[in-house]
């Protein structure tokens, strides 16, 4: 995946919710998640957001209709460069129209919301601390606010506004360790189940008019148990999730691994140095992901995810090289 490409699948693609059963009356911050988890993935919307990533500000549409079809989207920006992605149960296409690339990847998922799976909500979680907040109103609707607070240095935080109703979110900001503000979605109009007009999912861009750019990850036969290379030492509360290896001939090798926490991802990116990755050493910043890059033996180290920089330099740093055997 090109940079360009990369950077607005991490701005708008975030991992979607697991479906958890709607709490009849939510009382506290776990039950509020639960119910906001069934409702994004359970209901059809329509609406307007805002985005808002450091100094840059994107107004963008999506409508997200569940039915017997499945899970169908179409997400497009109103004003800047033209973007537009539709997700259904054959992949997504993302069209670019400043890079002119068309991305499509059956294997890339998710939605514009933080995922927050059942276990990080669970009362033996220490990484997080989860507490309800006030009230208010937004796009219409009334909204209650849920904090997750990171326990130490190596998470960022999240401020959540969820519809009264439905459990829908419609806010969310995510904050460091200051309660400086690195991100922020808000709805600024909203449609909820039969008032989504799905004449709205037919795309407006044609692909054949794009450069099409293959971004297929390993099929599962090239998905290895352990990696071959492997950080010695982990930030508290992150395991290896995802692991994908192409190549096995000598030295000739790409990993991908993605490290969590439940919340957050940090992905680990393992390859043959280039003339352009042979410039970059040290600490980045991509959007509102912060990144740490080195050479390891041969190979060329990136690891990058929406976490600081401390993390992403401990997981770094700790990358060893593969013992023999290995």
């Amino acid at each position: 995946m090109n940079l360009r490409v990369r950077q607005f699948a991490q701005a708008v693609m975030l991992a979607g919710f697991s479906a958890l059963a709607f709490a009849d009356q939510p009382r506290d911050a776990t039950q509020l998640l639960e119910r906001m988890a069934a409702a994004m993935s359970q209901m059809s919307y329509q609406g307007t957001f805002v985005y808002m990533r450091g100094d840059s500000v994107e107004t963008m549409r999506i409508t997200h209709v569940v039915d017997e079809n499945g899970v169908r989207e179409r997400l497009y920006s109103i004003d800047g460069p033209r973007r537009e992605i539709i997700r259904d149960k054959n992949g997504i296409r993302c069209v670019m129209a400043d890079g002119q690339a068309v991305m499509e990847d059956p294997l890339v998922g998710g939605s514009i919301y933080p995922e927050i799976p059942y276990p990080v909500t669970s009362s033996g979680n220490r990484l997080y601390r989860f507490t309800t907040g006030g009230k208010g109103r937004l796009a219409g609707h009334e909204a209650r606010r849920v904090n997750i607070s990171p326990a130490d240095q190596y998470r960022y935080g999240y401020e959540l506004w969820l519809e009264e109703s439905s459990g829908l979110l419609l806010k969310w900001v995510l904050y460091d360790n200051r309660r400086k503000a690195l991100a922020k979605l808000m709805f600024t109009e909203l449609r909820l189940g039969a008032d989504v007009e799905e004449g709205e999912l037919e795309p407006t861009s044609p692909p054949e008019s794009f450069q099409v750019v293959e971004t297929r990850m390993p099929s599962r036969a090239a998905v290895r148990t352990t990696p071959r290379w492997q950080p010695e030492q982990l930030p508290p509360g992150f395991k290896l999730t995802q692991h994908n290896r192409v190549g096995g001939d000598g030295d000739s090798v790409y990993e991908h691994q993605v490290y969590s926490d439940g919340l957050a991802s940090v992905s680990v990116y393992i390859e043959d140095p280039t003339d352009e990755k042979t410039a970059t050493h040290g600490l980045q910043r991509v959007g509102t992901a912060n990144a740490y890059s080195r050479h390891v033996g041969s190979k060329h180290v990136t690891v990058i995810g929406e976490v600081p920089t401390i993390t992403v330099k401990a997981i770094g740093e700790a990358i060893r090289l593969p013992q023999a055997g290995d």
